[in-house]
């Protein structure tokens, strides 16, 4: 989180594709990647990501439904655990086995309820029904120290008004990744992403 808080989400990943795209990723500075678990064979492409990206990077699943799902993951290397929604009892099983957890919230009542449970982080999803405005309000309320992360539509033209609301990074879908995108249009995809971000930054 710290260089590059972008979270690359690799939904529709393919195993024979996992390693190349993961380098692609990691040479343009990203160091998060999550495979949801609604992709062909996501528990093969997890471990084969686990396995072959450098030791800093965070490799783990996206739309995680139940507990079951965390030990499976804990079980082929897998260190993050993303939902689309706030279930204590996913959290609460991620926090057990020391992994990073970030459900999905759309209200100030999820978050709250989702920090009291152990998130690490909240993913504010969808963004496209979350407009900048709205995190700024929540920001009033949450902790300080809450990582706070849009995601669902996000392009690197879009990114700074929700910096500017207090977004702490971003998860980053279609705009990042498909499968039937080449190697070298992920690559673009990630650099220009990478780039936006800081010059944001340093803006």
């Amino acid at each position: 989180m710290t260089d590059l808080p972008l979270v690359a989400i690799l939904r529709g990943l393919r195993p024979d594709a996992a390693e190349t795209v993961g380098l692609a990723l990691v040479e343009a500075g990203f160091r998060i990647i999550e495979v949801p678990l609604n992709s062909p064979e996501p528990f093969r492409s997890i471990e084969i990501l686990a396995k072959a990206m450098p030791g800093d990077v965070l490799v783990g699943a996206g739309t995680v439904l139940d507990p079951q799902q965390v030990d499976g993951i804990r079980d082929i290397g897998g260190k993050l655990i993303v939902m689309p929604h706030a279930d204590p009892d996913v959290i609460r099983r991620a926090k057990e086995h020391r992994m990073i957890c970030t459900p999905g919230v759309a209200t100030p009542t999820e978050a709250f309820a989702a920090l009291k449970a152990g998130a690490d982080a909240i993913k504010i999803f969808p963004a496209e029904a979350i407009p900048p405005a709205v995190v700024r309000a929540w920001r009033a309320v949450l902790p300080k120290e809450t990582i706070v992360l849009p995601v669902g539509g996000i392009k690197p033209d879009n990114m700074k008004p929700y910096i500017d609301a207090g977004a702490n990074g971003f998860g980053l879908g279609s705009a990042l990744f498909t499968p039937s995108m080449t190697v070298q249009e992920i690559g673009r995809n990630a650099r220009a992403f990478a780039s936006a971000w800081k010059d944001l930054r340093a803006s």
